[in-house]
């Protein structure tokens, strides 16, 4: 271990501290996709899009993309296990 690197810290690990909070919520989510049918699965894209266009301005709207972003990743993950059996 460098010095800078005691010193300092090592920066992946404190990325990964970072986004640890991130990760734990897209997996909290896993359950319940795992239940949806393939058709419920896909509309919830279009709610996701209809959320995004209630949105006021562009902050409001990244606000927003912030929000949803663990629920929409865990919605492609699952879509993904799904048609290519990879998760």
């Amino acid at each position: 271990m460098s010095f800078l690197t005691r010193v300092f810290g090592d920066p992946n690990e404190k990325e990964i501290r970072r986004i640890r909070p991130l990760v734990d919520r897209i997996n909290g989510l896993e359950d319940e996709l795992i239940d949806l049918s393939d058709d419920d699965l896909r509309a919830r894209t279009a709610d996701f899009r209809a959320q995004l266009d209630q949105a006021e301005d562009q902050d409001a709207q990244d606000d927003l993309l912030d929000e949803i972003l663990p629920a929409a990743f865990a919605t492609v993950r699952e879509a993904g296990k799904r048609t290519n059996g990879m998760r």
